[in-house]
């Protein structure tokens, strides 16, 4: 069985293998190095599977923001999501995704934002952001971008755009 825990320091070069290997490209493990040189990092909310004390899977939550008419609402941001090639379908991303989402709750955060695959996340509870009034800063199929409540009626009348800090590169 895996442990699944926030991340140590001494963890990091694991964590970019695991980002590493899960996407065959550098893209997502330099959004995590330059998340955690940023203000929006979050310790508590960067975490890992651990099998066999071995990193196999990794997730993100960091704080973003919707723009609105009203000021900034401050929200999280899944990304990325990653489990080593030889470890997926095994639950470990599921179970990354549940506790990863309990955590952000425990911290009092309401909402989550993603960019992702539209077959997995709704799973999770996962809407069409667009759907409920988000925009995004960029293109993204509408079935891709996609929000989460972690309470009911956190996004009440909420609408605006999505906006990522620099260490995303957007």
């Amino acid at each position: 069985m895996f442990e699944i825990r926030p991340e140590s320091q001494k963890e990091y070069p694991e964590v970019y293998n695991v980002n590493l290997r899960a996407f065959n490209k550098h893209v997502e493990p330099k959004l995590v190095e330059a998340i955690r040189k940023s203000e929006n990092y979050n310790a508590e909310l960067s975490l890992v599977a651990v099998l066999n004390d071995t990193v196999v899977g990794h997730i993100m939550f960091s704080t973003i923001t919707i723009e609105t008419d009203n000021g900034n609402i401050p929200v999280l941001s899944l990304a990325p999501l990653a489990v080593l090639p030889d470890y997926q379908n095994r639950k470990i991303g599921t179970e990354l995704i549940k506790q990863g989402l309990e955590e952000c709750k425990r911290l009092g955060f309401k909402i989550v934002v993603l960019v992702g695959h539209p077959n997995y996340y709704p799973r999770f509870g996962f809407v069409p952001a667009r759907s409920v009034g988000l925009e995004a800063p960029f293109e993204v199929p509408d079935e891709a971008f996609m929000v989460l409540e972690l309470y009911p009626g956190a996004l009440k009348n909420i609408k605006g755009t999505v906006k990522y800090p620099p260490a995303f590169g957007i």
